[in-house]
This record gives structure tokens, sequence and C-alpha cells, in this order.
């Protein structure tokens, strides 16, 4: 998608619409691309079962929703909502899926608990060396727990309590409830602040990712280091970002 049609999609209003109306062709030609799009940004952090197919057509089903449910009225515009929608439809289907064994969500609920005794009593950020020794493990096991956590999602606000790996999708979110508004937006603050404190170094990941959309070997040459390594530091910020806001409610 060209940024020209994109700001001229953006700028036209789209109205919920109604199935029998026969509009659904039209979103589909037209956010096809988008679609795609989060396909492929997510796959790069998905494990290899994950097929590039199943994430389209689980963002396709999020599409036409979001077309559906989409109210011109909340202020954003279409292509922000339906990205919203796709992009958890999508996350939906991998969760369904429950490829991730539990040991591996065991093992980053250990970091982040290991993370937050560290930063409690040091006041200073927790390093590779010190998670390994709060963990009683080597540098090297340390590191495969992050590996292992690569395809973890990154928070989502019903999780983030639960102990489950995944959140920053939340930052944008739907939160239920009358005063989800409110919600969101403490949240956000929130999870803001956590995210600016982090390393400098994970902080730049995750910049690089969710902002600048490059993938993980791109975000490798831009620091000098491995795309394994990337992926690590990736982890690491999910964990630490976990620890930093397992107190918020």
């Amino acid at each position: 998608m060209t940024s020209a049609t994109g700001a001229f999609i953006q700028n036209k209003p789209l109205k919920p619409i109604d199935a029998e109306e026969g509009n659904m062709t039209e979103v589909v030609i037209r956010y096809a691309p988008l679609v795609k799009r989060i396909a492929h940004h997510l796959l790069l952090r998905m494990p290899a079962s994950v097929q590039i197919d199943d994430l389209i057509q689980s963002g396709m089903i999020g599409l036409l929703e979001a077309a559906k449910k989409y109210d011109i009225t909340k202020g954003a515009s279409f292509e922000t909502y339906a990205g919203i929608r796709i992009r958890g439809s999508m996350l939906d289907e991998v969760r369904k899926g429950d490829w991730a064994p539990r040991s591996v969500h065991r093992k980053s609920r250990k970091v982040a608990e290991a993370i937050k005794t560290i930063e409690a009593r040091t006041g200073k950020d927790a390093k590779d060396q010190d998670i390994a020794r709060e963990l009683d493990i080597d540098l090297n096991a340390y590191f495969a727990i992050l590996q292992d956590a690569t395809g973890s999602r990154l928070f989502s606000f019903d999780d983030i309590m639960e102990g489950d790996d995944s959140a920053i999708e939340l930052a944008a979110g739907e939160l239920p409830g009358p005063c989800d508004g409110l919600q969101r937006d403490t949240f956000k603050a929130h999870l803001a602040a956590a995210i600016d404190g982090l390393p400098e170094r994970e902080k730049l990941v995750l910049a690089l990712y969710y902002d600048e959309e490059l993938n993980l070997k791109e975000i490798g040459e831009v620091i000098g280091v491995s795309e394994s390594r990337v992926s690590q530091i990736h982890s690491q910020a999910a964990m630490r970002l976990r620890a930093r806001l397992t107190d918020w409610n």
C-alpha cells in the first residue's frame, strides 16, 4: 500500500458494514495488504510451526469483524482500528494452537520474578549475569530460556497478571467494561513509563521492531549483534516489562 493510498483510506470514513450489503469484498480488496503486512511482521517472532497462510486467514476474519464493528465516532481511523483487530485475531489463533510448552511459560515467569527481585534489592537494571545467578543457572542456560521464549507474545491485558508471556499489543488493545477508555489510557501511561525506563539496548530493539517495523536480522545489523541475540534482547525486554508491571492494577 503506498503512502498516498494509505492517506486516502484513512481520510475516507468507513461506516459499520452490514454483511448483507455485499460490501465485504471492497473491504477485503482495500485492506488485504494491511493483513499481509501484519502477518509477515508477526511471523518473524513465531515458531516454525506457525504458517503465514494461517495468520493471513485469521487476520482476514479480524478484518471483517472490524468492518462490522467500526464506529467512526470513536475517533480512530479505520486502518488503525482494523490493525488492532487483525493483529488480535492472529494472536488468538496462535494461542489456540498452544504451541508453547508450559515449561516455557513457567521459566519465563521465574525470569520475570528474578528480575523484579534483583531490581528491588539493588535499585538498578538486572543484568544477564545477575539474573542467571539469581536463578542459579549458568549464562548459557539463561540465554536458552530467552531463546525459547522468543515466539511468546508480548503482553495481553488479560494475561499480564496471569503469568502469560505477552504485551506490547496490549497498549493498543481493547479493554472490556464501562471504564475501558480510562483503563486503557492508564495502562498505556504505565507501559510507556516502563518502556522508557528500560536499558537503552532493550528500548532500542523495541523501537526498531515495533515503531520502525524492522525484522530481527535488520535490527541485528543496526546494533551490531546476531539475529539470535536480538531475539534474546527482545525476550528479556518483555520479561523486564512484565516484572515492572506486575503490580499494575
